[in-house]
């Protein structure tokens, strides 16, 4: 392990390390040099990376805090001051979390001009089981960076710094570009419970208002429009009985399979319904967690379930909660003796394809196909993600950075999460060469 103020070294390989073919003069000059100048600083974006993601964020604990500390020193050895902005220990802990510090970089260029903000988050789900290699070991091989959070999306907090260095680094010549508006890094560490003491936090907290928005995404499409989620708590109560003499008491359990068989039968008719939005298909229900009961020799008194309602950009959230609220009542009101606690855990709305993103989409593909070498469609997601709370104060935002096509590919949220190299080396020079046209404008 390296020393805390060193950034590990990291595999080399063979030819899928090496610059792509793509030849520089078929650029505009400054984009080739930005190309250039990420191509020789590419080791050092892997290194930064593996040091991210050698330091754990898991949501839950979400002790997160050491992390954008960790992330604040590598980011002043390039030269950059993160704002450290600590979000309040009791909005912390009645969240469930246990410490949040978000950064915030600010570059300034020229006078006037827009801002634009570029956003990932830190924080990511546990390992769980099945790993390879070492879930917060940054492993490269094979040209591919493993570890929690690798794709997702601590890949991001690289894109988005190296970009941004490449583009002050076109300065340094005399034929520098004329360039107007500003660049700010916001990383931040609550997507993985909402948002809300995210970028939600610092919005509301008056700490930034960019013209623009790019989120942490995958490489081979941009995405404008994403689902909304709904997650809710359900508790049921009977009445606890010795199972020799089970007429003495109320199956909670009973009455939690009559309600889940309810929202499974909602979740069949969801299929009937269909998003118009290209990569989103139906709306849809899943039950994530289910605990209750004490002993094998005891009638359940108590069964606690979550539910995860996914919601396409064509529906209304508070339709959609009233209906699996009724769903629910319906399927208790035929169980005598059981009654139900529900508690809404999260309402994240939907993502909507807006025009105002036009100029962000518009320099993303044509980049993105020019590295690439293919078309890079827009497309909807099914995730929900912290763009919607930058959608709500009125901020046009895409999703794009580095990654595979799909998060299956990615393996987010699965053993053996990793990143393929060659698509953090090229979406890099996607975002720092659509920067540069946005505030050349």
């Amino acid at each position: 392990m390296p020393s805390e103020g060193a950034l590990p070294p990291h595999d080399r390989r063979p030819d899928p390390m090496s610059p792509p073919p793509t030849a520089p003069q078929a650029f505009d000059g400054h984009h080739a040099q930005l190309d250039a100048w990420i191509d020789a600083h590419f080791d050092e974006e892997v290194r930064f990376l593996q040091a991210l993601v050698q330091v754990p964020t898991d949501t839950p604990p979400g002790d997160n805090a050491p992390h954008a500390e960790r992330t604040a020193a590598l980011l002043a050895g390039f030269g950059y001051l993160a704002e450290t902005h600590p979000v309040p220990a009791a909005e912390v802990h009645a969240h469930g979390l246990a410490s949040i510090t978000n950064l915030i970089v600010r570059r300034r260029f020229g006078t006037g001009g827009r801002t634009i903000a570029l956003n990932a988050h830190g924080d990511v789900v546990p390992p769980g089981e099945g790993w390879t290699h070492p879930p917060h070991g940054g492993e490269v091989v094979d040209g591919k960076l493993y570890g929690r959070a690798a794709a997702v999306s601590k890949s991001d907090f690289a894109t988005y710094t190296f970009a941004l260095r490449a583009l002050e680094s076109l300065g340094q010549g005399p034929d520098r570009p004329a360039l107007n508006g500003s660049v700010e890094l916001h990383f931040t560490y609550d997507e993985e419970f909402g948002g809300e003491l995210g970028p939600g936090w610092l919005l509301r907290q008056g700490l930034t208002r960019p013209d623009l928005l790019i989120a942490a995404g995958f490489s081979y499409q941009v995405v404008t429009a994403h689902n909304g989620c709904l997650q809710m708590a359900v508790t049921v109560h009977g009445q606890m009985a010795h199972a020799a003499i089970p007429d003495t008491g109320v199956d909670a359990l009973q009455g939690a399979v009559a309600i889940l068989n309810a929202l499974y039968a909602l979740n069949t008719r969801y299929r009937q319904i269909s998003s118009a939005v290209p990569g989103i298909t139906h709306p849809y229900l899943n039950v994530g967690r289910i605990e209750g009961g004490t002993n094998t020799n005891v009638v359940p008194g108590q069964v606690s379930f979550k539910l995860d309602r996914r919601m396409i950009p064509e529906e209304d959230p508070v339709a959609v909660e009233a209906e699996v609220c009724r769903t629910i009542a319906e399927a208790v009101a035929a169980c005598p003796g059981i009654r139900v606690d529900i508690q809404r855990l999260l309402l994240a709305q939907a993502l909507q394809p807006a025009p105002g993103n036009a100029p962000l989409v518009e320099a993303l593909q044509r980049h993105g196909q020019a590295v690439f070498g293919e078309p890079i469609p827009t497309s909807g997601s099914p995730l929900y993600t912290d763009v919607r709370l930058y959608a709500a104060h009125g901020i046009p935002a895409v999703i794009y950075g580095a990654g595979p096509r799909t998060v299956f590919e990615s393996g987010a949220k699965r053993a053996d999460e990793h990143l393929v190299l060659d698509d953090l080396r090229r979406a890099t020079k996607v975002v720092a060469r659509s920067l540069l046209d946005l505030l050349e404008t």
